[in-house]
C-alpha cells in the first residue's frame, strides 16, 4: 500500500438513469464513443492516468493540478464540440470535480479523503461545469486561462468540516461551439426572489404534485406583493431534482434571495420544512417547519402558503432595510428612500416619524408614480394624530386625505398601498367607510398581507364589529408572528375586548401592548379604561398618569376626536372607563 499527493478529477454524466430509459443502447454507444474518440486521448494528452470507469463515470488521477483542470476545461469544450449536430434531449453532460489531497494507492486503484471530496464535488457542480476545492484553487490560480468564482463554504456529505469551493466560470451548456464567460444577471431595481422546488422527501414520486402544487401557490401569493420581483414557475422550476447552489441560482436568475424547502411523508402526515436564503451570502434570514396531515392537501397547501409567506415578507423587508441601509447616502433612489422611511416607521417616536415622512416624501419626488410612498406617508401622518404629535391639525389631516387618495388612484393593484391608504382615511380622517374599502380591496389582491388584517381589525374595532377585528387582527399574528407592529395588534384586540365587556381580556391585552410599546397612547388608553371597569383602581391610576403624560390635552370633552368610534354603545363604554380611570371633563 501506498500514499501519495495527487490531482484527482471525477466525473459524472448528467441524468444518465434518464437516458437509459429513454434509449439505453443509444446512450451506451453513444457515451462509448465519447470515452474512445474523446475523453481517453484528451486524459493522455494532459498526462492523466484513468483510475477506473464507473458506469457513467470516470476517475482520473492527475500529477498536478494544472494538469487536472486543463484537462476538465477542454473535457467540457470537446464534449460540446462532439455533439454539436445531435438532438439536444440525446447529448450527454458531465459534472467535474476536481480535487488535490492524499491518496491511498492499491492494486492500481485510489482511495481516501482526496478522492472522496473530489466525488463530493463533482455532485455539487451544475451541468457542463467545474468545481474544485481551495486546495486545487491555490495550486491552479493563474497558471491557467479561466476564471474562478469563489461559492462559499458548503457541508457536503460524509465530508466532516465545511469546504470552500471555486467553481470555473464558463458555460459548457451545449448551446454553442465554445465556451462562453457567464455574466450574472443584472438585479432588479427591487427586492427579487425565485421559490425553488421543494425536494419531496418522502420516497414516494405521487407526492411530487402536492410539493410542486404548494411551491406554485406560494409563487402565485408572492407576485400579489408589488415591490417585490418573482421569477417565473418555469424558470423556477429548471431547477427540479438538481443539487442547487443558492449563490449560482441568484447569479443564473438575477435574484438576490431564495426559497427552498423540503416535503416528507410519513403514512398520513406530513412536515413541510422551508428557509429564507440571501444569495450573495448564503445567509438564512428566516426557516420554519408545518405539520399536518394529507386528510385535505389543499387546505394544507394554503396554510403553509400563507404563513411562508407571512414570514417571509417581513424578513425580506428587514433585509432590504439593513441593505438600503449600507448603501452610501449620495447614492440613493426613490425605492431606497422608501426602505429607510420603512426603518423610521417601525421606530414609533416623534423623531423617527419627521425622518420617515422627509424620506417618503423624497421617495415621491423622485418618482411620482410611487404609490406606496404616498400610501406610508399617508400612514406617517396618521402615526403622528395617533401619539399627538401633528403641530397643526387640520393641514395635516387634508394632507392624510391628499396622499390617501393618491395613493388609492395609482395603486389600484398594489395592496400595501391602498391598506395604507385605507388606514389613512378611516382614522386620520375619521372616514370609514372609504377607507374601509380600500383595505378591503388590499385584502381581495393580497389575502396573506399582514398590515391588510391588521389594519382592516381596527377599523372593524371603530366601525362596532369587535368580534371581526380580532378574528382578522389575529390572522394578521399567524402571517407575521415577528412583526414590529405586534403592540399595535394587541391593543386592537384588546379595544374589541373592552367593548363588548369582557374587561379582563381586554386588560391583559393592554398590558402586553404596553410592555412591549410603553409610549402608545391607544394602549395606554385601553389599559386605564378595563383596569378601572375590572375594578382594578391602582393600576387604572397609574395607566390614566402615563395617558396624561402622553397627552396632557386629552379631556372627556374632547375624547371624540382620538379615534372614530361610531356605536354609540362602544363610545359610551370607552368613555366610561376612562372617567372611571380619572381623565378630567
Amino acid at each position: 500500500m501506498e500514499r501519495r499527493l495527487a490531482a484527482i478529477l471525477a466525473a459524472d454524466v448528467v441524468g444518465y438513469t434518464r437516458l437509459m430509459g429513454a434509449d439505453e443502447a443509444g446512450t451506451l454507444q453513444r457515451l462509448s464513443e465519447l470515452r474512445q474518440d474523446v475523453l481517453e486521448p484528451l486524459i493522455a494528452a494532459h498526462a492523466g492516468r484513468i483510475v477506473k470507469l464507473i458506469g457513467d463515470g470516470l476517475l482520473v488521477e492527475f500529477a498536478s493540478v494544472v494538469g487536472a483542470l486543463a484537462c476538465a476545461v477542454d473535457w467540457q469544450k470537446r464534449v460540446v464540440e462532439h455533439q454539436s449536430g445531435a438532438d439536444e434531449g440525446r447529448r450527454l453532460q458531465f459534472r467535474i470535480g476536481v480535487n488535490l489531497g492524499d491518496v491511498i494507492v492499491e492494486s492500481g486503484d485510489i482511495h481516501g479523503d482526496g478522492v472522496n471530496l473530489a466525488a463530493r464535488l463533482e455532485a455539487f457542480s451544475e451541468p457542463g461545469g467545474i468545481c474544485l476545492s481551495s486546495d486545487a484553487y491555490r495550486q491552479a490560480k493563474g497558471k491557467i486561462e479561466a476564471k474562478f468564482e469563489d461559492l462559499g463554504e458548503h457541508s457536503l456529505k460524509n465530508v466532516a468540516e465545511p469546504v470552500r469551493i471555486y467553481r470555473v466560470a464558463w458555460d459548457y451548456s451545449g448551446h454553442g461551439d465554445a465556451p462562453q464567460a457567464v455574466e450574472p444577471l443584472s438585479l432588479p431595481d427591487k427586492p427579487s426572489i425565485a421559490v425553488l422546488p421543494f425536494d419531496n422527501m418522502s420516497g414516494d414520486s405521487e407526492q411530487d404534485y402536492f410539493a410542486d402544487g404548494m411551491v406554485e401557490e406560494i409563487i402565485t401569493a408572492l407576485s400579489r406583493l408589488r415591490w417585490l420581483f418573482v421569477i417565473a414557475r418555469n424558470s423556477s422550476f429548471a431547477y427540479k431534482g438538481r443539487a442547487v447552489n443558492v449563490k449560482q441560482v441568484g447569479r443564473e436568475l438575477g435574484v438576490r434571495y431564495v426559497v427552498e424547502g423540503s416535503v416528507r411523508k410519513a403514512g398520513n402526515r406530513v412536515r413541510i420544512t422551508g428557509q429564507l436564503i440571501d444569495t450573495s451570502t448564503g445567509a438564512h434570514l428566516w426557516a420554519d417547519r408545518f405539520d399536518g396531515t394529507l386528510e385535505d392537501v389543499f387546505d394544507l397547501q394554503d396554510q403553509v402558503t400563507a404563513s411562508v409567506v407571512g414570514a417571509i415578507s417581513p424578513k425580506l423587508e428587514q433585509a432590504e432595510i439593513a441593505r438600503a441601509k449600507r448603501k452610501p447616502t449620495e447614492n440613493l433612489d426613490a425605492y431606497d428612500y422608501y426602505l429607510r422611511g420603512m426603518a423610521f416607521v417601525h421606530e414609533w417616536n416623534k423623531e423617527a416619524n419627521s425622518k420617515a415622512l422627509q424620506l417618503f416624501y423624497l421617495a415621491i419626488e423622485l418618482d411620482p408614480d410611487f404609490a406606496s410612498a404616498y400610501g406610508m406617508a399617508a400612514r406617517c401622518y396618521s402615526q403622528r394624530k395617533a401619539n399627538v404629535w401633528m403641530e397643526d391639525p387640520i393641514r395635516e389631516t387634508a394632507e392624510i386625505v391628499r396622499l390617501a387618495r393618491r395613493a388609492a388612484e395609482l395603486g389600484k393593484d398594489d395592496a400595501l398601498a391602498l391598506c395604507t391608504a385605507g388606514i389613512g382615511l378611516a382614522y386620520g380622517a375619521g372616514e370609514l367607510d372609504d377607507g374601509a374599502a380600500l383595505i378591503d380591496q388590499a385584502l381581495a389582491l393580497n389575502p396573506n398581507l399582514a398590515w391588510a388584517w391588521i389594519f382592516s381589525g381596527w377599523v372593524k374595532v371603530w366601525g362596532g364589529e369587535p368580534e371581526a377585528a380580532i378574528e382578522h387582527i389575529t390572522c394578521a399574528m399567524r402571517l407575521s408572528p415577528q412583526d414590529p407592529y405586534l403592540f399595535g395588534m394587541y391593543a386592537g384586540i384588546a379595544c374589541a375586548h373592552l367593548f363588548v365587556g369582557r374587561h379582563a381580556e381586554a386588560l391583559s391585552w393592554a398590558r402586553a401592548a404596553i410592555r412591549d410599546r410603553p409610549n402608545m397612547l391607544m394602549a395606554n388608553c385601553v389599559n386605564a379604561a378595563s383596569a378601572a371597569l375590572a375594578g382594578e383602581a391602582k393600576e387604572a391610576e397609574q395607566a390614566m398618569n402615563r395617558v396624561r403624560e402622553l397627552d396632557p390635552g386629552l379631556r372627556m370633552s374632547n375624547l371624540e376626536s382620538l379615534a372614530p368610534i361610531r356605536r354609540p354603545e362602544d363610545f359610551a363604554a370607552w368613555a366610561e372607563g376612562l372617567r372611571r380611570a380619572g381623565l378630567p371633563e
